[in-house]
This record gives structure tokens, sequence and C-alpha cells, in this order.
């Protein structure tokens, strides 16, 4: 399972009213590699998703968001929660991923 703040939550509500992205596009989250730590996390509305050929995705709805995982992406995510934070530390979100061994020092990328 992943989860959501009540920060993050709010921020893509915003993001998807002010960008005019329907409430049935989900939210894709993803990991690919790259970054200073190896691995680097990915977050976008996939405005291509079609549930008909991606049956190997994981689904989730949480708080009327929903969000699509790949398989391959979802074993280095399980557990992990979307947060988001605009204060002085750094504005963006933020993954809290329980699965990582260790994360760069801007915390977009992570190893296991």
């Amino acid at each position: 399972m992943i989860t959501i703040s009540q920060n993050a939550l709010a921020r893509i509500t915003q993001i998807r009213a002010d960008s005019k992205v329907p409430n049935s596009t989900p939210l894709r989250i993803g990991v690919v590699g790259g970054g200073c730590s190896g691995l680097t996390y990915q977050l976008d509305f996939d405005k291509n998703y079609d549930p008909n050929t991606q049956n190997n995705d994981k689904k989730f709805e949480v708080d009327g968001v929903q969000l699509i995982v790949d398989m391959r992406s979802f074993l280095y995510l399980a557990g992990t929660q979307l947060d988001y934070s605009d204060g002085l530390q750094g504005k963006g979100f933020h993954f809290n991923n329980p699965n990582a061994s260790r994360t760069c020092s801007c915390g977009e990328s992570f190893s296991v």
C-alpha cells in the first residue's frame, strides 16, 4: 500500500484543478534508475492510462485520488507515504520510504 498525507492530497487536488486534469486521470508513481543514490522517484498524472491494457499495474485509491504503480516500482515503494512540504527546508513532494537504506541530500533519489 502507498499512502498520501493530507498536505500532499491538498497539493495534488490544487495541481489537478490548476492544470484542468480530470478527476478520472490517475496519478502514476514510479521508480527509475538515476540520481546520485541510484534510484529516482517519478510522479505525474497518467493521461494515457488505459486500464484494459495495463493490467500489471497496482491500483489504489486514497481519499478519492487514484494511484497507479507498475509492479517493478511497487517493490521499492510498498509502505511509502507521499508527503508535501512548502516549508523552509524545501518545497515539493517528498517520499517517506521505509525501504530506502540511503537517500541523497536533496531527497529525490535513494537506494535499497
